[in-house]
């Protein structure tokens, strides 16, 4: 299918589900203490008292099941007024961090709150932040924990990749001997998760997107800069490009960098020392490699 022909057909399938999603529709089921609540019973990492004062807001969209989705904005701590009249300002970096979209990968989702303390601190604070720390909550409060949303759809075989129409479903269906845990739903963006997921990359553009998995205890790496070799104890370990993953959809289509860390283990958090050994490399990363465009502010002259 053209591309041309691709995007409007994906275009009016978004704006149709849009208008039909019973995710949108009713009365809200859950709010930030019920979300939290549920959150801090589930993940023994998370406090629901700490949950509640991270300033996370619920999405307009809601899960399969009715659900919230939480988002939290984070701009950057505006700049001395004494560094603007030496220097040009440059635009922050735009820094979108994905946690969950495999509900069964408990850990993509601990690590992303623990990150979150740390967004006040120096180094972080320059940068522009956008967080989704569970973006599958219906997959991660099942009972036990599923890998897909509330459809039985594979968030991360649904974004609306080039190649969706031609090799999603036979991808499923030849490589996976349709396996239920990875199948790409019927449509791209068929999932509230997914419409929102993508709706709010096209809305902050994003100049990097973090998105945190596990259990393979590795690094992937899909888009235009300098990948990345080694965060913490993970290894880049470049695991291809999926018809509807998000590494396709952004790295690929979207040319921006998607880095996919990997956790080695979907239960179990790393040591402290890990994880604050792979938040100082990916910040060492991004401030080496993702260079925005420059502001439009010239130094003052004495």
């Amino acid at each position: 299918m053209p591309s041309r022909l691709f995007r409007l057909s994906t275009a009016l399938r978004f704006a149709l589900l849009c208008l039909a999603s019973p995710a949108q529709a009713g009365p809200r089921q859950d709010d930030l203490t019920h979300w939290c609540a549920a959150l801090g019973q589930r993940l023994q990492s998370v406090a629901t008292r700490e949950c509640l004062r991270l300033g996370l807001e619920a999405a307009p969209i809601r899960s399969v099941e009715g659900r919230a989705l939480m988002i939290r904005d984070v701009p950057p701590r505006p700049p001395q007024l004494s560094s603007l009249s030496t220097r040009a300002a440059a635009r922050p970096v735009r820094i979108f961090v994905i946690g969950g979209i495999h509900g069964d990968e408990l850990t993509s989702v601990s690590i992303v709150f623990r990150w979150m303390e740390w967004l006040g601190e120096a180094r972080a604070s320059q940068h522009h932040w956008r967080i989704a720390p569970l973006s599958n909550p219906d997959g991660l409060l099942a009972r036990p924990p599923r890998r897909t949303n509330g459809n039985g759809v594979d968030l991360n075989r649904n974004f609306p990749t080039p190649d969706w129409f031609t090799k999603a479903l036979p991808y499923w269906s030849q490589r996976t001997g349709k396996d239920p845990r990875r199948y790409p739903g019927k449509a791209p963006l068929s999932e509230p998760e997914t419409r929102w997921l993508h709706g709010e990359i096209e809305r902050f553009r994003p100049d990097v997107i973090v998105s945190i998995h596990a259990p393979y205890g590795l690094l992937d790496y899909d888009g235009p800069a300098q990948e990345p070799r080694r965060f913490g104890r993970l290894n880049l370990n470049r695991l291809g490009v999926y018809p509807g993953s998000l590494g396709n959809f952004g790295g690929v289509h979207k040319n921006i960098p998607v880095i996919t860390i990997e956790l080695a283990h979907a239960t179990a958090m790393p040591s402290p020392h890990e994880q604050r050994q792979i938040w100082d490399d990916m910040l060492d990363w991004i401030e080496r490699h993702i260079a925005p465009a420059p502001a439009v502010l010239s130094a003052a002259k004495t």
